[in-house]
């Protein structure tokens, strides 16, 4: 990660296939806003305008942004693995500035965390809402370690509008009111890549991306989290009881 400048964070995502072939795909991003720094300007793909591209809920005026931020980041990401099932075979590699992580899994898989940043720090002003995730982003997540990093995350937030004098969100009906908008983008670009037929591994990706948001959707309305509590029933209790009871 050499080429970054100072105020940039950056992931390599790279897949390697049996023909030993290799590719990798550089993504920077600004370390303050989290926004993709990436030059697309070189996008001019007709399915990437945001007349084209744009989904029901899309506030961006079409006078003002010629291209959808997420369709044009998206590109040379789609277009590649157009020519690749979602099947494949790929040993998929991630480095950052602190690690790298290693995976032997499907092209599909590795898409599918690659485009998720991507979406998430394109400049997509409702899937923008997950860009404090890409921070720490996590590769290959599961959909229990989604579903931790999306809460504690939201909850931290809300912690510092408390402080902040702001009105927080505690029981994450927000929350829930965010990813509820997100499914209908993540609906709309599957559609979407369809209609410009693009192979099934960017779908299958997505689609991937929306079953997450779907289990985070059906948990948000377990208002009591019980799949959740006897994790963190403990929480800092064993300690402090240990220490009160030692003696010396």
């Amino acid at each position: 990660m050499e080429n970054l400048e100072p105020n940039q964070i950056g992931f390599i995502y790279k897949f390697t296939f049996r023909e030993q072939i290799s590719v990798a795909f550089e993504v920077k991003m600004n370390y303050k806003t989290l926004l993709i720094e990436n030059d697309v300007s070189h996008i001019t793909d007709e399915w990437a305008k945001l007349k084209n591209f744009k989904c029901p809920n899309c506030p961006l005026d079409e006078s003002k942004n010629e291209y959808c931020p997420l369709a044009k980041n998206l590109a040379g990401v789609l277009e590649f693995f157009n020519t690749l099932p979602s099947y494949k075979e790929a040993k998929v590699s991630v480095e950052t500035s602190e690690r790298t992580t290693y995976k032997e899994t499907t092209v599909q898989v590795g898409v599918g965390s690659l485009i998720g940043i991507i979406m998430a720090s394109s400049g997509c002003p409702i899937i923008g809402v997950l860009r404090p995730l890409v921070r720490f982003h996590l590769p290959f997540a599961s959909l229990e370690e989604t579903e931790y990093r999306v809460f504690s995350t939201y909850i931290f937030a809300q912690y510092f509008k408390f402080i902040t004098g702001g009105e927080p969100d505690w029981d994450l009906t927000k929350l829930k009111a965010a990813y509820e908008q997100i499914q209908i983008v993540n609906k709309n670009i599957v559609n979407k890549l369809s209609d410009v037929e693009l192979n099934d591994t960017s779908r299958n990706a997505v689609v991937t991306l929306s079953s997450f948001a779907e289990y985070i959707i059906f948990n948000l309305e377990d208002k009591e989290y019980i799949h959740l509590k006897d994790v963190f029933n403990s929480f800092g209790e064993s300690t402090s009881k240990n220490w009160n009871t030692r003696k010396y």
